[in-house]
C-alpha cells in the first residue's frame, strides 16, 4: 500500500522513546556480543578470558547508526503499516542487522535453531565471523537483505531497482559517508529522475555520516551544512537533518524526520496518483549525523575511540590478554543495562519489542526481500513469430537483434498489466537494435523534455543511462525483489561491471546453499557491437574478455552463449529469459549476419550447446576427418565456413568436419561445471587426435583454458582476438587478428599431417589473397568484393 498522510501517527510519546531507545540499547547489545563473545551471553557471572573469542573480527563503527535505523523503522513501518524493506550499505554492517532480525524473530524464524532466548543468543554470538558460521557483513544469510554488504557503491541503485514497479513498496537506503565516495553511488543519486510516482515505489535514501573510513575521514562529513544541502538539493533532494550525540534527543528528532518524510512521499504519491501531478517530486533525504562507535569505549589506552576512525572495527582488541581490556569491555556490556532489556530466559522484554512490526511487516520477513516468493513465470510468445525463413544456408542475411528487438516488444506488451519485466543499457537500446520495444513501452524518464525528444514517459519500461554501474544495480534489485529483465550493453564497456557482477555471482552461489531462498530470475546480459564490427569506432571499443572474467567465477552459476546467426539468438533467448539463479552472458551481432539455421534447427543445436554442422563439412562418416574447423560466435563461425567453401574448392579430397559451439562452458569437463561434456562425448565431437582449428570470437586462450585436460589438446589451435584492433573495414578486422578465412586453410594446411607439400600452391595462393586484401582497402576503402560479396554455396 502507498504511504498516505491519514495513516501518520502522531509524535511518540516519552514513554515510547523509551521504548525505542530500549529496542536500540538491545540491538547495540546484540551487536557487540557478536563480535567479542562465545560464551556468558547474558553477562551472569563475570566476564572472563575464555568468554571472548581467540579471534576478534566485525566492524563497531557503523553497528549503533545502523540500530537506530532499524529501530526507527520498525516504529513507522508498524503504526503506518508499511510494505517495506531497507537495503543496508555500510560495509560489514552484519552485527546491526543480524541484531535486529534476532531481535524481532526473523532470524529464529529461517534458522529455527538459533532461538530468541538466551542459548540462541549464544550461539548467535559465536557463530558471528566465526568458522563454520556467518560473514560478518550484511550477506545472503541474512533475513531481510537483497544486498550484499561486502563492498561499496551499490545500495542506492539496489534501492531503486527494488521500487520500479512496486507501487505499494517503501525501500530504505542507509548510504554510508565512506560508500558515499565511490563512483557507483555517486551516479545512482539520479534515479529519482526515472522514478514514476504513479507506478512505481518509493525509495528513502539515509545518508549516514559518521565522519570516518577506516583510517580517514570521509569527505561529505566535512563539508559545510550549506554545501552538502546545496549539493542534495541538487541531485532533487528535500533534506532533513538529524544530529547528535544524546540518545534520547537523536530519537526525538530521528522519529520527526521519519514522519515527516513519510509524509512528504505520501503526499508526492497522492499528487500523482490521485490529482494527475506530472512535475518531477523533490523526493526526501535523511541526512544522520552520529559519532562513528556511539556508545561505545571512549578512550582506549590513552586514545580517543569513540567518534573517530578508531571504531571502525574492533575498539578493544587484546581482550583475551589485557585485563583492563576485559575490563573495560564489561564495563561496556552492561552500560546497555541487559537485565532491562532480556527476561529471565534471555527473550527480548515487551519494552523491546514494543515497536516491533508482525508477520511479514518485519524487516527481516518481508517476501520482497526473498524475491523468489513473488516470482511469476515470463510470458514468452512462440518464436515462430520472429524467426526468420531459411531455406538454404547463408543465402540470406539479418540482423539478430533486430530479431529479437521484436520479441523483446512482445514481452513488453504480454507485461504491460503486470509490470515485471524491464529493459536496461546505457543509452545503446536503439543503437542495439532494439528498438521495436518502444512501440510497447517508452523510456522512463521523469526529467525535463524537449519536442525533439523521442519515446520518453514517466512509466516507461526501458532504463537508460550512461552508467553502467547504475544499469547493473537497477536490475540486480529488480531481479532480487522477483522480477525479470534484461541488460543490453557494449560488448567492450560491460566490463566497467565486472565487480559488481562479481558480488552477484557470489550471491547467487551463496543462495543456492539456503532453502528457504526462492530462486530468483537470471540476470541475463545482451552483449553486442561486439569487438569484430566494432571497425567503425576503432580499438577503444574493441574487448571481448567479459566471458573471461565470467567463467572464472562460480561453475553452478554462470552461462555463456555464442549464437551464429538470429534463429540461434532467439532459441537462446527463449531459454535464458525463461532460466533461474544464472547470470547468462549472451554474446551477439546486430549487423546482417547470414542465416545458417531454421528455427528447429537452432532450437536442437542450441539444446545441444555444440555440435557437427554436416552440411558445412565434407567427411563421408566411414572414418574420421582429417581435420576439425571449429567456431564459436558469429564473426568466426562465418570466417570458418568461408574457410571450408575454399578447402572444397581447393582440396576436394581433404575430409572437413564443421563443429559450431553456442554454449562455451560444453567445452569444459563435466566434472567442472554442469554443462561441460564427458570426455567421450567431447572425443567423438572433436576426435582425439586429428588436428582441430578453432575460430573463437574472443581471447584464444580462453579456449585452451577450457580444454587443456582433453585428448586433442596437443593439437589444438586457437585463432581470436589479440589486441590488434583500429579503426578500418570489418574483414580487416579478422585479418589483423588472423582469424580471417584464408588463414584458417593457411592453419588447415599447415597443421594436417602430410598436407603442407601438396598443398604448396594453396596456401601461397591464400597469402596472396591477404596481401591482395591489405593493398585492396587502402586504396578504396572498402572489402574485396569476393569477401563482401561472398554467400555460402555461391
Amino acid at each position: 500500500m502507498s504511504v498516505t498522510p491519514s495513516q501518520t501517527p502522531v509524535a511518540p510519546s516519552e514513554r515510547e522513546l523509551r521504548a525505542l531507545d530500549a529496542h536500540w540499547r538491545a540491538a547495540n547489545y546484540l551487536a557487540v556480543g557478536q563480535i567479542y563473545l562465545m560464551a556468558n551471553p547474558l553477562l551472569r557471572e563475570p566476564l572472563r578470558a575464555e568468554h571472548i573469542k581467540p579471534r576478534l573480527l566485525g566492524h563497531w563503527g557503523t553497528s549503533p547508526g545502523l540500530n537506530l535505523v532499524h529501530t526507527h523503522l520498525n516504529r513507522v513501518v508498524k503504526a503506518r503499516d508499511l510494505d517495506a524493506i531497507c537495503v543496508w550499505g555500510p560495509g560489514h554492517g552484519g552485527p546491526a542487522v543480524l541484531a535486529n532480525s534476532w531481535l524481532e524473530g526473523s532470524y529464529s524464524q529461517t534458522y529455527p535453531d538459533v532461538t530468541r532466548d538466551e542459548a540462541g543468543m549464544a550461539r548467535l554470538f559465536r557463530q558471528f565471523s566465526f568458522p563454520g558460521g556467518v560473514p560478518s557483513h550484511v550477506a545472503p544469510e541474512t533475513p531481510g537483505s537483497i544486498h550484499e554488504g561486502g563492498e561499496l557503491g551499490y545500495a542506492l541503485s539496489h534501492s531503486y531497482g527494488a521500487a520500479f514497479d512496486n507501487p505499494g513498496l517503501l525501500v530504505a537506503c542507509v548510504i554510508g559517508d565512506g560508500e558515499a565516495e565511490t563512483g557507483p553511488l555517486a551516479a545512482s543519486w539520479h534515479g529519482n529522475k526515472f522514478l514514476d510516482p504513479v507506478h512505481d515505489g518509493a525509495v528513502l535514501p539515509i545518508l549516514h555520516l559518521n565522519g570516518y573510513k577506516i583510517a580517514n575521514p570521509t569527505v561529505l562529513a566535512r563539508l559545510p551544512e550549506d554545501e552538502l544541502d546545496a549539493l542534495l538539493r541538487g541531485y532533487g533532494h528535500r533534506p532533513l537533518y538529524v544530529g547528535g550525540d544524546d540518545p534520547m534527543t537523536v530519537h526525538r528528532a530521528m522519529a520527526e524526520a521519519m514522519d515527516t518524510a513519510l509524509d512528504l512521499i505520501a503526499a508526492i504519491q497522492r499528487d500523482a496518483r490521485t490529482d494527475g501531478s506530472t512535475g518531477r517530486p523533490a523526493w526526501p533525504v535523511i541526512v544522520l549525523r552520529t559519532p562513528k562507535g556511539w556508545t561505545g569505549p571512549a578512550e582506549v589506552d590513552g586514545l580517543p575511540v569513540e567518534g573517530t576512525w578508531r571504531a571502525h572495527q574492533v575498539p578493544l582488541d587484546q581482550v583475551r590478554d589485557d585485563p583492563s581490556h576485559l575490563a573495560q569491555l564489561e564495563a561496556w556490556l552492561r552500560s546497555y543495562r541487559p537485565e532491562e532489556l532480556f527476561d529471565d530466559h534471555g527473550r527480548p522484554t515487551p519494552e523491546v519489542l514494543a515497536w516491533v512490526p508482525a508477520g511479514d511487516r518485519r524487516l527481516g520477513a518481508n517476501p520482497h526481500a526473498n524475491g523468489g516468493l513473488l516470482l511469476r513465470d515470463l510470458p514468452l510468445p512462440p518464436l515462430e513469430r520472429f524467426a526468420v525463413p531459411v531455406d538454404k544456408p547463408g543465402a540470406t542475411l539479418h540482423e539478430p537483434t533486430r530479431a529479437l528487438g521484436d520479441l523483446l516488444e512482445q514481452v513488453m506488451a504480454d507485461t504491460a498489466d503486470r509490470r515485471d519485466f524491464r529493459l536496461v543499457g546505457p543509452d545503446e537500446t536503439a543503437s542495439n537494435r532494439l528498438q521495436s520495444v518502444y512501440a510497447a513501452t517508452g523510456k522512463a524518464w521523469q526529467a525535463g523534455t524537449l519536442p525533439v525528444d523521442e519515446n520518453l514517459t514517466p512509466d516507461g519500461r526501458v532504463l537508460e543511462i550512461l552508467s553502467e554501474h547504475t544499469c547493473q544495480g537497477w536490475l540486480e534489485g529488480y531481479l532480487l525483489t522477483g522480477r525479470h529483465g534484461l541488460f543490453s550493453c557494449y560488448e567492450a564497456f560491460v566490463h566497467i561491471v565486472d565487480s559488481m557482477v562479481n558480488q552477484h555471482i557470489k550471491w547467487l552461489r551463496t543462495t543456492r546453499t539456503l532453502p528457504w531462498r526462492a530462486p530468483i530470475a537470471s540476470l541475463n546480459y545482451l552483449l553486442t557491437s561486439h569487438v569484430w564490427r566494432q571497425d567503425h569506432n576503432g580499438f577503444s571499443h574493441q574487448d571481448p574478455g567479459f566471458v573471461d572474467h565470467v567463467l572464472n567465477k562460480s561453475p553452478e552459476a554462470v552461462r555463456v552463449y555464442f549464437p551464429p546467426d538470429t534463429n540461434t539468438l532467439l532459441a537462446t533467448a527463449d531459454h535464458v529469459l525463461r532460466s533461474r539463479d544464472y547470470v547468462n552472458v549472451v554474446v551477439a551481432g546486430k549487423q546482417p549476419c547470414a542465416d545458417w539455421l531454421t528455427l528447429d534447427q537452432a532450437r536442437v543445436h542450441c539444446a545441444r550447446g555444440a555440435g557437427i554442422w554436416e552440411w558445412a563439412g565434407t567427411e563421408d562418416g566411414s572414418r574420421e576427418p582429417d581435420v576439425v574447423l571449429a567456431c564459436a560466435g558469429d564473426v568466426p563461425t562465418q570466417e570458418v565456413l568461408a574457410a571450408a567453401d575454399l578447402i572444397r574448392r581447393h582440396l576436394p579430397d581433404l575430409r572437413v568436419r564443421v563443429v559450431n559451439v553456442v554454449d562455451l562452458a560444453r567445452l569444459m569437463p563435466a566434472e567442472e561445471h554442469p554443462h561441460g561434456m564427458p570426455d567421450a562425448e567431447f572425443d567423438a565431437l572433436f576426435t582425439r587426435d586429428r588436428p582441430v582449428v578453432f575460430a573463437y570470437h574472443g581471447y584464444p586462450w580462453l579456449i585452451h583454458r577450457l580444454a587443456y585436460r582433453r585428448a586433442v589438446h596437443p593439437h589444438l589451435h586457437v585463432r581470436g582476438y589479440k589486441e590488434s584492433g583500429t579503426t578500418t573495414t570489418p574483414f580487416d578486422m579478422v585479418v589483423r587478428n588472423d582469424l580471417d578465412r584464408y588463414r584458417l586453410v593457411m592453419d588447415v594446411i599447415d597443421r594436417t599431417p602430410g598436407l603442407a607439400a601438396r598443398a604448396a600452391a594453396v596456401r601461397q595462393e591464400m597469402a596472396d589473397q591477404r596481401t591482395r586484401h591489405h593493398d585492396w582497402i587502402r586504396e578504396h576503402g572498402t572489402d574485396l568484393p569476393e569477401v563482401a560479396d561472398w554467400s555460402w554455396g555461391s
